[in-house]
């Protein structure tokens, strides 16, 4: 109860704490080892989450919140097979979870089979309705197969449930500028860029759009303000960038006569790497427009992040019908994860 106090006042460090010492006097309680596993994971520390998951699943091989985060893990680090494996397991025992469809979904979403995922995730969207990361996911999809909208429908959904994440403002751009909106895809950069301060691929699809709508001023400051949050991460970490991103960043770089500013040597090639932001279309010269804008995201498993305990599919809001989304989303109850659900992000 001590550890779960401790959750609720969004105090990990302690939580942990308190989990180790129950650990340490009942070893093998598969609750106390899932619940310490799932906080590992929601603090990024892989090693020690996979750890506990495991010593969970060797005294109950079909615990389903183990196995879903252990396939989680997996997905994140590309191994869309095993994951898959481990989700049959699941299937069988807990066959109407929401968070199971959503992870099958994303990971045939990573083996580039899309209709399947979308099957998946319609399911997913079918048992969980409020559930902001299927819907993302399936917006996400949906704009991979330039079915821009869809996936309007779906990421205008998403933001009433989850109106302070600026990725989603950023998506719903990509799907407004390919149905031929640009002024409110316009709207929704300025808001990304608002409420996103460390993602340099909002200021870089802004940019882009930003050149492709003549306004080269406003691209420049876009492009200086992507390059700005590119050093800090190069400062704070050792993120390998997307090769897309990069020659994108380079070529808007030369068509605005800043290519000698640009931050990157040579781009990087890790299609695997942990932080995945995948960037505009290629364009086919600098004469024409800087492709298409379509940037990607990183996708959303539901199947980690313990932290944010109480389930729930807050929001009573509509989805609304005009051409875009308004920009300044009436107040919504944000939508949590249910059960051990939540969040590890990957394609």
């Amino acid at each position: 109860m001590l550890g779960k106090i401790h959750l609720l006042e969004g105090d990990l460090d302690k939580a942990i704490e308190i989990y180790k010492k129950a650990v340490e006097f009942s070893p093998e309680n598969t609750e106390l080892l899932t619940t310490l596993g799932l906080l590992y994971l929601q603090l990024g520390i892989y090693q020690k989450a996979f750890e506990h998951l495991g010593n969970a699943l060797t005294y109950d091989p079909t615990n389903y919140k183990a196995i879903l985060a252990a396939g989680s893990m997996m997905q994140t680090h590309g191994d869309f097979d095993v994951a898959l494996t481990k989700y049959r397991v699941v299937a069988c025992a807990v066959p109407e979870s929401p968070p199971l469809w959503n992870n099958i979904g994303m990971c045939f979403f990573g083996k580039k089979k899309y209709v399947a995922a979308i099957s998946c995730l319609k399911r997913a969207n079918y048992l969980a309705p409020f559930d902001w990361k299927i819907l993302y996911n399936l917006g996400l999809v949906h704009l991979t197969m330039q079915q821009y909208a869809s996936a309007f429908h779906f990421l205008s959904a998403a933001i009433n449930f989850q109106p302070k994440m600026g990725e989603l403002y950023m998506l719903l751009a990509v799907a407004l500028t390919n149905l031929e909106d640009p002024e409110n895809a316009k709207r929704a950069y300025a808001e990304a860029v608002r409420l996103d301060k460390c993602n340099p691929l909002v200021n870089l699809n802004y940019a882009v759009l930003l050149y492709n709508q003549g306004e080269k001023q406003g691209a420049l400051a876009q492009y200086q303000e992507m390059e700005k949050k590119v050093h800090l991460l190069q400062d704070s970490s050792s993120l390998e960038f997307d090769a897309e991103m990069v020659d994108m960043a380079q070529k808007l770089g030369a068509a605005l006569q800043v290519g000698e500013a640009l931050v990157w040597t040579k781009p990087v090639k890790d299609t695997k790497s942990k932080h995945r932001t995948t960037s505009t279309s290629k364009a086919a010269s600098l004469q024409q427009p800087l492709g298409s804008n379509q940037a990607l995201g990183q996708a959303m498993s539901s199947a980690a992040a313990y932290g944010k305990l109480p389930s729930g599919a807050g929001g009573t809001s509509h989805l609304t019908k005009p051409p875009s989304l308004p920009l300044e989303p009436q107040p919504t109850v944000e939508a949590h994860p249910n059960e051990a659900s939540a969040q590890i992000r990957e394609k």
